[in-house]
């Protein structure tokens, strides 16, 4: 085919790929799915908005009157190794303001890194969340003894610390059909934890990378005619092997969370009550729905949380930054259990986080990535550093736990959404 016509740059790419592809040009390459992490570009592209955490700074004050108390604690001078990293993290005791936030049905994470992540997750006391659609997809053991539920809980369980840890299973409304969550409090491999308080069950309002969407997935054609009973499926690509499976998004109100939540502790009294959150408008007003109906936490994904399979456009355009999440929710006030993702890899962006009022901050991708690179203790190591980071970062703004961050601790360039330092 000869071109005689040229507009150049961006847009003429996408519009030459659309008119090539038809539908399968609002996603990524096809070819890349399973061995592809997405949402992980950070140089903004068409209108991509800038990420408001990372243009903060920690700002270490002059006076600390609290490493003098720890001096007088302690009888001698503290330093960083001083710092306490153990908190509570939606009800569970965790050894480090970590977790290892939603991955679910994706095919990397049913590759068996899931498993690798969260026999890891046990290993470091830290608490993890199984994430949605992995019985209706997988089942509820999986074909492979290594995909569905019970492996993942199995791994974590065959390492986790007693009295540290805990297992959170999120569920949407294709989860809720198989019956998810009666299938996990009435499993015997899950009584241990649930006797212990070390079982969460998370309610799925929405997700970062495509938030107002369910999940999706790209499956063969045989799959999706297996699927079709609980999914949507959709011949985006038209080459007669590959189908779109999308979940549903769920319908919610404010009286509806209220409600499902009230639902939840009432049917399943043992266990913690979780909440999934999409980075929406109206975040802070969700947040405090799902508090006062008595949700032990609320998980926040910045729009660049998601590892998984989303449309261009959401990824590009959709969403709040996590940033913006945090001074809009200003969850230091109340001092609730806020538990946030988004390209959570270093120190210095969890350490924001804290100080912006989170509980705690959710590993994925580079959980995914970690055991992906090491499968024998790639989460650990990744950790390790983590922890050095925010040892150093919390002593040197003269604190000793992480709990002990606050918006005086962060400064903005154009002064917005932060306490100035004194």
């Amino acid at each position: 085919m000869t071109r005689v016509l040229t507009a150049g740059g961006f847009a003429e790419e996408q519009v030459r790929a659309r008119a090539r592809d038809g539908a399968a040009a609002a996603f990524p390459r096809r070819e890349d799915y399973g061995r592809r992490l997405f949402g992980a570009e950070g140089t903004p592209r068409a209108g991509r908005p800038g990420d408001a955490l990372e243009s903060l700074r920690l700002v270490p004050p002059v006076f600390v009157p609290q490493r003098l108390e720890k001096l007088i604690e302690l009888a001698r001078e503290p330093h960083y190794g001083d710092v306490d990293l153990a908190t509570t993290v939606g009800g569970f005791r965790s050894t480090a303001p970590l977790y290892v936030s939603a991955f679910g049905s994706t095919q990397v994470a049913a590759s068996g890194l899931g498993t690798a992540v969260s026999r890891q997750a046990g290993r470091l006391g830290i608490p993890m969340v199984v994430g949605e659609n992995i019985v209706p997809t997988v089942g509820y053991r999986g074909s492979d003894g290594e995909s569905g539920m019970l492996a993942r809980l199995s791994a974590y369980e065959s390492e986790v610390p007693d009295g540290f840890g805990g297992v959170t299973f999120q569920q949407s409304t294709e989860d809720a059909d198989a019956e998810v969550w009666n299938l996990l409090y009435s499993a015997p491999s899950a009584q241990k934890l649930l006797d212990s308080g070390r079982l969460a069950f998370e309610l799925k309002v929405g997700q970062g990378a495509k938030p107002g969407l369910g999940g999706m997935t790209v499956v063969d054609t045989a799959s999706a005619v297996r699927l079709a009973e609980h999914y949507t499926t959709d011949d985006v690509y038209g080459d007669g092997r590959h189908v779109l499976r999308s979940s549903s998004p769920g319908t919610f109100t404010e009286e509806i969370l209220r409600q499902q939540i009230r639902l939840m502790r009432n049917n399943y009294p043992r266990a913690r009550v979780w909440v999934k959150l999409p980075p929406g408008r109206d975040v802070r007003r969700a947040a405090a729905v799902a508090w006062e109906a008595g949700a032990d936490a609320v998980t926040v994904d910045g729009a660049e949380g998601g590892s998984g399979w989303a449309p261009l456009s959401f990824l590009d355009h959709v969403g709040l930054p996590l940033g913006e999440c945090l001074q809009r929710m200003r969850a230091w006030e109340e001092r609730h259990c806020l538990l946030v993702s988004g390209r959570m890899w270093e120190g210095g962006r969890v350490a924001r986080s804290l100080a912006l009022g989170a509980r705690a901050a959710g590993l994925g991708r580079a959980a995914l990535l970690a055991v992906d690179e090491n499968p024998d203790d790639g989460l650990d190591r990744l950790v390790s550093c983590l922890l050095l980071e925010l040892r150093l970062l919390i002593s040197a703004l003269g604190k000793y736990a992480p709990g002990a961050l606050g918006p005086e601790d962060v400064w903005a360039p154009d002064g917005t959404g932060t306490t100035p330092a004194h």
